[in-house]
């Protein structure tokens, strides 16, 4: 058996690589563009006509649901640049000068078809296109190469459906947690001790560099999102949607409290100096609590992104197991902070002001608290889409209902027999 285990993880390695989104776009990609060049060499009395297998590289590029509602400016986009380019290649050719005046150009025709948010793809398609129209005999050749690479790049969308990239945007959102937990270990480690105003300061500063990494995230969320939508691949794409991005905005939350709570400690560091921040058994107790939420933080993440339910059930019982710790860790603390209030009053503020941090994260992460979340999630954009498409929304309704009429009927007609 381990014989065979050896012989097939060459086989297993090759099949999850070829599975893997960037591969599955590569091959996408270079088939769009080999097929628009087979069809330009049969329709196209160009010797060698590339400029369709360009323009089917560059319309491949975008999800399918990006081809059905906005790949139509896209295309314009590249269309225009690519007569654009024609003109040029035709008139002066390609030079420094003749250069900046494409660009110029490009941009404004860009504004004049109102592509929208693809006037810079107006310019890019012109520059790329340029060096491979320099030496063409007819712009018309050219303008038949670009419709037959925009055709074909088109459908190749709809029959091969980009990669869904949820995978990488569940990978992104664990490594945020991963980074969320290993800031507050290192703060409940030295909240247990003496620590420099420097230091926590230095805590204070990497909580706030979490802002570009949720940046980050969530642009790699919304590519899997993007990727989600009307993909026949996909079943239930909505809810996948709808459970990361709840997900991402409780741990961009908790990120904000724990930059919060960076900030109280480095203001207590500064009342405290040079005394420790709490006394020994607080500095247990928070050191203790901080370990419990951070590997809750990751228990949530790896909860919000389980593709199975099985994997769920799991991750959202070890998760409520971790917060039901904290919650006890919590009442401790604050115990202990009240006990330190009434032989110290001068930080009350500071010190209150730790639990009601603390107490947040783990609200936040709470399984009921995200369950009523996603419900109401789920309901807004149902409303949405009842309001965006109302004769969609009522053809469905319809349909609904006449299934159920003729089920009940049916039961009717059973029960009768």
């Amino acid at each position: 058996m381990r014989l065979v285990r050896e012989w097939t993880s060459p086989l297993a390695r090759l099949m999850r690589r070829y599975r893997d989104p960037v591969v599955v776009q590569a091959l996408r990609s270079a088939a769009a563009a080999s097929i628009a060049y087979v069809v330009a060499l049969r329709l196209s009395p160009e010797s060698a006509p590339l400029t369709a297998p360009l323009t089917a590289l560059l319309v491949v590029q975008v999800t399918l649901y990006a081809t059905l509602t906005n790949g139509i400016r896209r295309v314009n986009a590249v269309v225009a640049g690519v007569l654009v380019a024609i003109a040029f290649s035709q008139l002066v050719g390609l030079t420094w000068w003749s250069l900046a005046l494409l660009i110029v150009a490009s941009l404004a025709v860009g504004h004049l078809v109102r592509v929208d948010e693809y006037v810079p793809e107006v310019a890019i398609s012109a520059m790329l296109v340029l060096g491979v129209t320099t030496v063409g005999d007819t712009a018309w050749a050219r303008v038949v190469e670009t419709l037959i690479g925009a055709v074909v790049g088109l459908g190749c969308n709809l029959l091969l459906p980009p990669p869904v990239w949820v995978d990488e945007a569940g990978e992104s959102i664990e490594e945020l947690a991963r980074r969320l937990r290993q800031l507050m270990l290192r703060m409940g480690e030295e909240a247990a001790g003496r620590t420099p105003v420097e230091q926590a300061t230095q805590r204070l500063y990497e909580a706030r560099r979490l802002d570009h990494d949720i940046v980050e995230v969530d642009a790699d969320l919304r590519q899997a999102e993007e990727s989600l939508r009307l993909n026949p691949r996909v079943r239930e794409g909505l809810l996948h949607r709808v459970v990361l991005r709840t997900g991402l905005d409780t741990l961009e939350i908790c990120t904000v409290v724990l930059r919060v709570l960076a900030r109280t400690f480095t203001d207590l560091t500064k009342e405290r100096e040079p005394e420790p921040l709490f006394a020994p058994a607080t500095g247990a107790a928070v050191e203790q609590l901080l370990s419990e939420i951070a590997d809750a933080v990751v228990s949530f993440a790896v909860l919000v992104t389980s593709p199975a339910s099985t994997s769920a059930e799991s991750a959202e019982s070890r998760l409520a197991a971790e917060l039901r710790q904290a919650a006890t860790t919590r009442d401790k603390l604050a115990q202990l902070l009240l006990e330190e209030v009434q032989r110290d009053a001068r930080t009350w503020q500071l010190h209150g002001a730790v639990l009601t941090e603390v107490n947040r994260i783990i609200d936040e992460m709470d399984t009921e608290h995200r369950s009523r979340r996603l419900f109401e999630e789920l309901d807004r954009n149902a409303r949405v889409q009842r309001e965006r498409m109302p004769r969609l929304t009522r053809l469905r309704e319809g349909l609904r209902g006449s299934k159920l009429r003729r089920r009940n009927s049916g039961r009717k007609v059973e029960n009768a027999d």
